[in-house]
């Protein structure tokens, strides 16, 4: 039941996310309806104007004894006749419960003495009952707020919105939205990171140092002619350190570091990536010697479309017609070099990556084992390991994992230890976040039958056993049977790190995997849906 709860909740349509900004927008259209619309008195506090009349139409009203009484307003020029409850249908085709209290008629006149004679007669007359004057108590103060009062607020509104749209308080609002949002360090190495912090990496570092050797030094570069590469492209797959590369760069020359990602020159405004573009060279040419780090660039240097008809202005275009023009034009950007990094370098433009921009593409790959080992002692600096802990053992048992995985591993080792109320971290704790890592969380509730237990235990005894006995599989670690992600069971291996695999490495392997599918066939006469993965 529970199953389907969640199922049919998972499937019911999600409500829209509140947001304040229909609030604003809803006040915003009131507010304007009243103060031009007769509602605006109203808000103002004064009473609702129901009618307004000519001064002859005024006189047939109290002619035919609509009027009960008569304030007029000689600063003003006009007058109020107040109808009759009887009578308000004839004057306002409504009854008084709808009219509310004490509507009239608002009437502008021309003389005040013709009002004055008519106004008597008409009160001999029995036509009003009374009539009266009264001044005009608003100030000067009050009529300049009520006359100019609602410019002021929408000039204010306005400003508040561009404000919003600008990105925020103190950016300068709408009129900023073309500057550049790169975050800037007057001195790199106020970021505390060296090629000390970075583990591994030693063929990008060296190709990098030239960089820095350049910016500490140039004159021994230029004395024999020769020029810096004005930009290197930093490839390699996610979590391998492009980023921190980076920033040991500027750590280790000690100039000024401009900092920003590829996503950052987009934005829904026409024209504003390439006005950022320029905005951060510009900035950049006046700090020189300099580096610019732009991070992710595949965002804005993405191969060009080759079909004209796709639209006439692309902005993700423009944008990357700037940068190429900034990197490489006829302007000079002596002094600055540009650092990049991507993991889709197939999907660059080639005009970005030709030498003169990108000079050099330095390979940022997964480390090695010698390079996994140096990484688990940078991250194992801060951790409390005992006397089990042996590195080169988890760098063997970590392979194809990245710099960011190893670090993922160090922590959650520490929260496994911390999670059993241990002083320190241990061998096992390393090992329950490698399997944590790569199989899942374990799933110990998972209800199972006996004899899905046996059929599952009967797989990965087979997978084992087909491992011992082939000569180029690789070496089994442990066997389990508790659940762990979508796996009912695991075989873990220690796999041998090899550049070159061959024809009998590779059968072993296939054997080693379809070992558990031949075990359940041999054992209980049928094959389950269990070794899907070792055909996937």
């Amino acid at each position: 039941m529970d199953n389907n709860r969640n199922q049919l909740g998972d499937n019911q349509p999600k409500m829209p996310k509140f947001n304040m900004n229909w609030i604003y927008t809803i006040v915003i259209v009131l507010l304007a309806v009243l103060f031009f619309s007769d509602g605006g008195d109203m808000l103002l506090g004064g009473p609702s104007a129901t009618q307004n009349a000519t001064y002859t139409k005024f006189k047939m009203y109290v002619q035919k004894g609509y009027a009960r009484s008569v304030v007029v307003n000689k600063d003003k020029g006009t007058l109020r006749m107040y109808v009759k409850p009887e009578k308000m249908r004839d004057v306002f085709g409504k009854s008084a419960q709808q009219l509310g209290q004490n509507p009239f008629v608002s009437v502008t006149y021309g003389s005040a003495e013709a009002l004055d004679n008519y106004l008597a007669t008409a009160q001999q007359q029995n036509k009003i009952m009374d009539y009266s004057y009264e001044k005009d108590t608003s100030s000067g103060l009050t009529t300049i707020f009520y006359t100019f009062g609602p410019i002021i607020f929408f000039v204010i509104l306005w400003v508040f919105m561009m404000r919003r749209m600008g990105g925020g308080g103190g950016g300068g609002g709408v009129f900023s939205v073309g500057k550049s949002k790169a975050q800037m360090y007057e001195k790199g190495n106020d970021l505390g990171i060296t090629f000390k912090d970075v583990a591994g990496q030693a063929g990008a570092k060296q190709e990098v140092q030239e960089i820095v050797d350049f910016l500490k030094e140039p004159q021994k570069y230029t004395d024999l002619g020769g020029k810096i590469p004005k930009g290197a492209l930093l490839v390699g797959p996610p979590g391998t350190g492009k980023t921190l590369l980076a920033k040991a760069v500027a750590g280790e020359a000690g100039v000024p570091f401009f900092s920003m990602s590829g996503s950052d020159f987009v934005e829904m405004f026409v024209g504003v990536g390439a006005s950022r573009v320029r905005d951060l060279f510009r900035q950049a040419k006046e700090k020189a010697p300099c580096i610019i780090f732009i991070d992710e660039i595949d965002a804005v240097g993405r191969a060009r479309s080759k079909n004209p008809a796709m639209g006439g202005n692309d902005e993700r275009e423009n944008t990357l017609n700037a940068l190429l023009t900034e990197m490489d034009g006829f302007g000079t950007n002596s002094g600055v070099i540009i650092l990049a990094a991507t993991n889709r370098a197939d999907m660059l433009d080639k005009a970005l990556l030709r030498a003169g921009r990108f000079d050099r593409q330095i390979s940022v790959d997964l480390p090695d084992l010698t390079e996994r080992k140096e990484i688990f002692q940078v991250h194992l600096r801060k951790v409390k390991i005992d006397d089990t802990v042996d590195i080169d053992f988890l760098s063997r048992q970590t392979p194809g994992f990245s710099g960011a995985d190893i670090a993922n591993v160090c922590n959650e080792a520490a929260l496994i230890a911390a999670r059993h109320n241990n002083k320190t971290v241990g061998k096992q704790d390393f090992l329950n976040a490698v399997d944590r890592i790569i199989g899942g969380l374990e799933k110990k509730t998972k209800v199972m039958t006996n004899d899905e237990k046996r059929t599952i235990a009967l797989h990965e005894a087979g997978h084992a056993t087909v491992s011992w006995f082939c000569e180029h599989a690789n070496p089994l670690v442990k066997v389990s049977i508790v659940p762990r992600g979508r796996a009912l069971g695991a075989a873990w291996y220690l796999p041998e790190e090899r550049q070159i695999t061959t024809k009998e490495q590779m059968l072993d392997e296939m054997c080693a995997l379809l070992g558990g599918r031949a075990a359940e066939e041999l054992f209980t006469g049928h094959i389950s849906t269990g070794a899907m993965n070792d055909l996937e």
